[in-house]
């Protein structure tokens, strides 16, 4: 099948997903999307005992397509630009310290945690995996997702000071957990002697590297944007700057991710204020809130549609229900612990570590990365794991944090 066809089937599956569910559920899109297209994959798992030639065509179907690159190396691009283009920079800079901690210090934490806990709950089954590869689990799985955060925050009307706090994180833990995870995939695979100064140079030429294209790039566009007042050029230079800069920064191997948090943020701030005229802005905001919108649904989509080709033992399954528990609780620790730090400097709003903490979603990004495992037996358990807790991250998390929040800022 070819890449039109495709993109055709999920366009279409994602417009039908997303039309019983804004007629029949009315569930926030993502979640909604997402939920029928999980319903979908069972009835299509059930369909092989009754006509096993479309449910395997089905799974033929999902198999071809890449989740790993669909995910990390193209829906990414544009949906971090879409988000950050919206972020105010000067709220931003307001909760710049606890956002930086979060997004490094409180991912390793959790990382470290999540994998020494989960190493003795294997053994405990009796799965021999080694710490390493646990270690890579937990890498994978403590990154807050932007996409899921992003899209559930639209709808859930969060006070300003915690949705910076949620979406700033979001946005800037996505680009150090992939490289915290692509650090111990390199040893795990022996293709790094896992030293000090291996890793602080992997963290320079990916982390630096993506905050810098992303700025140096994002300075051209605004300087483009600033000398033209024609929006069908300015939207189209904004869309060169996501897939240029993308391509760019993964041909050089620099964090893509960072890249284009980066110049979203410039774009959406001084772009926006001093490059852009009323007819530009308002263009532009609707364009990017479209892009937006259809790929949150694809990517959504996929997730579910991801259930047909995974290899669900009931072990694995029972370990995924087992690691939910675990990954909140790490998750705790990795809020709280920052927090406290820095309670006796700056007040924080109501409520502030059960909502960072039953806010931090998982989404795509963790199964992509679960995907980017060598073939392994750890690559089904952890792949499984994953699966499970990103479902009931956004499924139960997601539908939840509304009246989680409007019950500890009462």
């Amino acid at each position: 099948m070819g890449l039109f066809d495709i993109a055709a089937c999920l366009i279409t599956l994602a417009a039908a997903f997303g039309y019983v569910n804004q007629r029949f559920l009315k569930l926030p899109t993502t979640i909604g999307v997402m939920l029928i297209s999980l319903c979908f994959s069972l009835g299509l798992v059930l369909l092989r005992f009754i006509n096993p030639d479309i449910a395997l065509t089905a799974r033929e179907f999902v198999a071809g397509i890449d989740f790993n690159k669909a995910v990390l190396d193209c829906l990414l691009s544009f949906l971090l630009f879409a988000g950050a283009l919206h972020v105010d920079l000067n709220d931003l800079r307001d909760q710049k310290r606890l956002i930086a901690i979060l997004a490094s210090v409180g991912v390793v934490l959790s990382t470290f945690i999540v994998g020494t806990v989960t190493y003795f709950l294997l053994g405990a089954f009796g799965v021999e995996v080694s710490f390493i590869y646990c270690l890579l689990f937990g890498a994978l799985i403590s990154p807050t997702d932007p996409v899921a955060v992003l899209g559930i925050l639209k709808k859930v009307g969060v006070p300003k000071s915690l949705e910076t706090k949620i979406t700033g994180e979001s946005l800037f833990n996505d680009g150090v957990g992939v490289v915290v995870f692509l650090a111990i995939l390199g040893i795990a695979t022996g293709k790094s002697d896992g030293s000090a100064g291996a890793i602080a140079h992997l963290f320079v030429l990916e982390a630096g590297g993506g905050v810098l294209l992303g700025a140096i790039f994002g300075g051209v566009a605004y300087f483009m944007l600033k000398t033209v007042d024609n929006y069908q050029v300015e939207v189209l230079i904004t869309l060169a700057l996501v897939m240029g800069v993308y391509s760019l920064a993964l041909a050089w191997h620099m964090s893509g991710p960072l890249a284009m948090v980066v110049a979203g943020l410039m774009i959406g701030n001084h772009g926006r204020q001093l490059a852009m005229s009323d007819t530009t802005r308002d263009h532009l905001d609707k364009f990017w809130e479209l892009v937006d919108e259809v790929l949150n649904a694809i990517l959504f989509l996929l997730i579910g549609l991801e259930f047909l080709i995974l290899s669900i033992t009931g072990q694995n399954l029972l370990l995924g229900v087992l690691a939910i528990p675990l990954v909140l609780m790490a998750r705790l620790v990795a809020v709280s612990v920052p927090i406290t730090a820095l309670k006796p400097f700056r007040a924080f709003s109501k409520g502030v570590v059960p909502i960072l903490t039953w806010g931090g979603l998982r989404g795509g990004i963790s199964v992509a990365l679960a995907l980017a495992i060598p073939p392994g037996p750890e690559r089904e358990i952890f792949l499984t794991m994953t699966y499970v807790i990103v479902i009931f991250s956004i499924a139960v998390q997601g539908m939840t944090l509304k009246p989680l929040i409007q019950r500890v800022t009462a």
